[in-house]
């Protein structure tokens, strides 16, 4: 998946999460029963969580593996969606929706760990210094 379009997404996700923490935390506090509203908020911290995963995941020195980011944003998906859908509509039958989101996330997360498990003889074991220059020059 190209590095653009995975920064992209994860940029409207976040947004995304911060607009509906706002709306959970304002308008739907005296709406909705408090268990409710703590699902609200797990749908955005899970979201939230996800697009700031992005962006790290994007901002490696390979391209994004297409696997891992599309996992995550279905995850994403399917797990917060649900979680604002059954909020909003008072709907607990999609509830059944969200642990199928959950298991994409996770099955993301064990590509990430098995592709590092990997990885670990082809790393360098620390840091260069040409990475330490890199890094002091971007301050």
């Amino acid at each position: 998946m190209r590095r653009g379009l995975v920064v992209g997404i994860a940029g409207l996700l976040g947004a995304a999460a911060v607009i509906a923490g706002a709306f959970g935390a304002h308008a739907l506090r005296d709406h909705v029963t408090p268990a409710r509203l703590a699902s609200w908020e797990t749908a955005v911290r899970y979201q939230m969580y996800h697009a700031v995963a992005l962006l790290v995941l994007a901002s490696g020195r390979r391209a994004p593996r297409s696997g891992v980011a599309g996992l995550w944003m279905l995850g994403t998906l399917l797990f917060s969606g649900s979680l604002y859908l059954l909020v909003a509509t008072d709907t607990p039958s999609l509830g059944a929706v969200t642990p199928f989101g959950g298991v994409a996330l996770i099955a993301g997360w064990l590509v990430v760990a098995v592709d590092g498990l990997r990885s670990v003889d082809d790393a360098p074991s620390e840091i260069t210094t040409d990475e330490l220059s890199l890094t002091r020059r971007a301050r």
